[in-house]
């Protein structure tokens, strides 16, 4: 598959802001929202009824000389009655979302891996980039986006469904002939069902209902590493307490996390002026506490 010539790093984001106001004046007005957790659970039995009820076009992917084949989902009924159903195909993994009480709830992200790319070693965090080509739908088959020509996202500025999924799927080679063409092969293919805490939750978007559970099927062509604050570390590697989600690690604990915060331990000298001064590759413990200076404040 053949695209034009990309180029490092073109980050488009598909960012939620959200404000309501009201009609008489422009004082804020308080939008109650539907309980995270009661929210989850009704999503949770939507995308599993629309699992078992579901199945697509494996075959075309198990055919080898199909080169670039497109997912398609139908119904399990007629010519698909005898076919496997998504609720057998699927994987999935949980995601925890705060609620507004600060409670952590429990989200499960269904993902479908329909042909594994063959560069495993270079699939992207939830904070790296992607460049991919995408299909977003609704359980009714609602088509609300589409990007038929790929395009960067920065997974840190996804909705999280989207991050969390786009990490399963790896990328594929790539050749640059010398009129500027990028030819791709070997990429990952697959589909996400995320419900709606890690997508929108109760802010309706054009054509996309509050509380929906969202699809997307994804090609992903190729991935980036990315260190947001430039501060020499690599973002994902600024998940301090390993548990796969950089976002909640905070060593200043000033709003902002380490991914995105310059100074890591907030004591006035920039992470990429501590992290590595002696440039033997590994951060500096100055005083041998155990802590490296760059989250340590003292």
């Amino acid at each position: 598959m053949k695209f034009a010539k990309i180029f490092f790093p073109l980050l488009l984001a598909f960012t939620l802001f959200v404000t309501a106001c009201g009609s008489d004046n422009d004082e804020e007005e308080t939008v109650e929202l539907n309980d995270l957790f009661e929210q989850s659970q009704t999503d949770d039995e939507l995308i599993n009824e629309y699992l078992q009820t579901h199945t697509y076009n494996y075959e075309d992917f198990l055919d080898q000389s199909i080169e670039d084949p497109s997912i398609s989902i139908d119904t399990l009924a007629g010519d698909n009655a005898a076919k496997t159903p998504l609720s057998d195909l699927v994987a999935f993994t949980e995601v925890d979302v705060t609620n507004s009480e600060g409670e952590e709830v429990s989200h499960k992200l269904y993902y479908l891996v329909a042909r594994q790319g063959v560069r495993v070693e270079d699939r992207a965090t939830v904070v790296d980039s992607v460049y991919l080509s995408y299909r977003g739908s609704l359980l009714d088959g609602t088509e609300f986006d589409e990007s038929i020509f790929p395009i960067w996202f920065d997974n840190a500025n996804v909705i999280r469904g989207f991050s969390y999924g786009a990490q399963f799927f790896a990328p594929g080679n790539f050749t640059q002939s010398s009129n500027g063409l990028i030819d791709f092969s070997d990429f990952g293919q697959g589909l996400i069902f995320m419900p709606s805490g890690l997508g929108y939750f109760g802010n309706s978007q054009l054509n996309i209902p509050a509380y929906s559970p969202l699809i997307f099927s994804l090609k992903v062509y190729t991935t980036n590493q990315a260190d947001h604050d430039a501060d020499g570390i690599l973002s994902f590697h600024e998940d301090v307490d390993g548990d796969g989600n950089p976002y909640n690690d905070d060593t200043d604990e000033d709003g902002i996390a380490n991914f995105v915060d310059a100074d890591d331990d907030g004591d006035g000298i920039f992470t990429v002026n501590e992290y590595d001064q002696d440039g033997d590759g590994n951060p500096d413990d100055t005083d041998g506490d155990g802590i490296p200076d760059y989250l340590d404040n003292e």
